[in-house]
């Protein structure tokens, strides 16, 4: 059976939902197997990074942000691509060089992750979306 998350985004950065899996899991009756993850959406990626530090999440945001900016910058005057803004091209861009889905593996319920290990949605559009991401426990 297939989980549908919802996600309230309100700009680009990374949006954890590490917690609602594993209360979903829970629901799973401590299975094993492998948990597949999905993103619905063609402008925002998925992503296991670290949870302890938020400076990582920063730090990755302005990173995608200096490598690919809108289309406002004359670096990016090539793309023609820009009736839906200027940070939409450049989101499917990002979204084509991250992954939109993971696997992980799942051991009596729990979610092999290491320590301070999250799973998060990398929000790369400027105004707010509710984004979903399908999740399947293959056992």
């Amino acid at each position: 059976m297939a989980q549908v998350f919802e996600i309230e985004t309100h700009g680009p950065g990374l949006y954890e939902f590490t917690a609602q899996v594993r209360q979903w899991l829970r629901t799973e009756n401590q299975k094993d197997g492998l948990l597949t993850l999905f993103i619905r959406h063609t402008s925002c990626s998925l992503l296991i990074q670290e949870n302890a530090d938020p400076e990582v999440q920063t730090d990755l945001r302005n990173f995608f942000h200096r490598l690919v900016p809108p289309t406002t910058d004359p670096s990016m005057s090539y793309l023609t691509h820009t009736y839906e803004g200027p940070d939409d091209m450049p989101a499917h861009i990002k979204a084509a060089m991250m992954p939109v889905s993971l696997s992980i593996p799942v051991s009596a319920g729990q979610m092999m992750l290491g320590t301070w290990q999250g799973i998060y949605l990398f929000e790369h559009r400027n105004a707010p979306h509710r984004r979903q991401v399908v999740a399947r426990l293959s056992c």
